[in-house]
């Protein structure tokens, strides 16, 4: 019997030594985690009060002499080129595809490569560059940015991890970066967890289940301490919505998936183009080119060109003005082409977002429906756009639905999401954050061969 007991009390020992030894890898590899998503939560926070600023900036210069931005608009977005181009060309764009590029290629041998996607240099001149575009009037976003930081915050905080820390993979910690920086810049945690699961990897989601869904709340926490818990539209009014209103969010869900995946398509097109300059001042004159299209859009048809959008989203949910002018759809569009291609920094969430919330406003004025269901058309059309462009349906859902906070309607968002992603498939297979990863990572690893292969001490034998 003793000796039964001492085999218990060994037995009892180990297993607890364990447990503690279990408990204590597991604690060491949350803290990175936290520690970044608390940083990310602040940085957003920040991000978020300063481009909003800088919007202000451009309402205020329209209002006090419009006339001030042909001016004021081309110097800002030639300038927000000059940074890009000059100190760091893989912070231009949105910042998503160039995370998707980092997750996909990240391994031990890959850290110049993944430096040159997310790295700290990267983030300075997007955060300064997406500001200056804000300023002159850039339809852009702040999101994608903010996913891009979110990413590099956790890859820094990894890399000063001492050696003896518990082993955390790079990958994992860039995705859930990712997640943490959706989460914090639209307050919306589920949408920060579809978006990791949908758009930025494929692997089995228990890899990261546990680091995202701590890093999302803790990123939304620290967002809150300073904003205060709010949601990016508010509450649009969605009771009572008609029983034929299913008919007209297929209608919008299927004109917004198609021109959502028809300006991609655009875009794509028009990068291709610009290849073939051969100077850098073809593409400061195009960036110039850019600012003065949309100034004249502005002076000339609506300053609705101007901005990210969320104004539009605003309006046409939350006042009696419902119903926007035909040509505000191409406008919006339009805009975000001449934003996104024009080689500076800047997102295309928000932009996608107003570019479908006027298309929802423009058929609910065609059928003239009452203000609710104009709602769900309006939010219809948001979750359409947005899918045509990032090819992302539960993702474009889930931030809608939380941007809103009105569950009742999640059926209809589901049914706009699906239509969206089966009709933007017919004008391109694959989404602009696609075609722009697969980009980036054949070009560094041109970059990289370029860079092994010696050099001849003399070049003329």
């Amino acid at each position: 019997m003793d000796i039964i007991r001492w085999l218990r009390r060994q037995l009892k020992g180990l297993f607890d030594s364990i447990r503690n030894e279990n408990l204590k890898k597991n604690f060491l590899q949350a803290v990175p985690f936290w520690i970044a998503s608390i940083l990310t939560g602040l940085l957003a926070v920040f991000y978020t009060k300063i481009f909003t600023w800088a919007e202000a900036l451009t309402t205020w210069i329209f209002n006090h002499d419009m006339w001030l931005l042909l001016v004021v608009s081309p110097l800002c977005f030639v300038l927000a080129w000059f940074l890009v181009a000059r100190f760091a060309p893989y912070a231009r764009g949105s910042g998503i595809p160039q995370v998707m590029a980092a997750i996909e290629v990240s391994s031990p041998k890959t850290n110049k490569i993944v430096e040159k996607l997310i790295g700290f240099r990267i983030i300075c001149v997007k955060v300064v560059s997406s500001l200056i575009m804000a300023i002159g009037g850039g339809a852009i976003g702040r999101e994608g940015p903010t996913i891009q930081l979110a990413a590099t915050v956790y890859k820094i905080i990894y890399q000063v991890l001492p050696e003896w820390w518990p082993k955390i993979a790079k990958r994992n910690m860039i995705v859930t970066g990712a997640a943490a920086g959706l989460a914090a810049t639209f307050n919306t945690p589920l949408g920060g967890i579809v978006f990791a699961i949908e758009e930025l990897t494929k692997t089995h989601f228990s890899y990261y289940k546990t680091a995202i869904f701590s890093s999302v709340i803790i990123a939304g926490l620290s967002a809150q301490a300073l904003l205060g818990p709010y949601l990016y539209l508010g509450y649009p009014k969605l009771d009572g919505l008609s029983s034929s209103i299913f008919f007209g969010v297929a209608v919008v869900a299927i004109l917004s998936g198609l021109l959502g995946s028809g300006m991609s398509k655009i875009m794509w097109y028009i990068f291709e183009w610009k290849k073939k300059f051969r100077a850098r001042y073809h593409y400061a004159l195009y960036a110039g080119g850019c600012a003065v299209a949309m100034v004249l859009l502005a002076i000339f048809v609506n300053r609705d060109v101007l901005g990210s959008g969320k104004d539009i989203m605003e309006r046409t949910l939350f006042t009696s003005d419902k119903y926007v002018a035909w040509y505000t759809p191409l406008l919006r569009i339009g805009g975000s082409m001449l934003s996104f291609t024009s080689g500076s920094a800047g997102g295309i969430f928000a932009p996608a977002l107003g570019a479908g919330a006027s298309i929802g406003s423009l058929v609910a004025g065609w059928f003239k429906v009452s203000d609710i269901d104009a709602n769900m058309l309006i939010l219809s059309g948001m979750v359409g756009f947005l899918t045509g462009v990032t090819r992302s349906p539960f993702t474009s859902i889930i931030l809608v639905l939380e941007m809103t906070n009105r569950h009742n309607v999640i059926f209809h968002l589901i049914l706009a999401g699906m239509l969206a992603s089966l009709v933007s498939m017919t004008i391109d297979k694959h989404s602009i954050y696609e075609r722009l990863k697969v980009q980036y990572i054949r070009d560094l690893l041109d970059q990289e061969k370029a860079a092994d292969v010696p050099v001849p001490s003399n070049p003329s034998k």
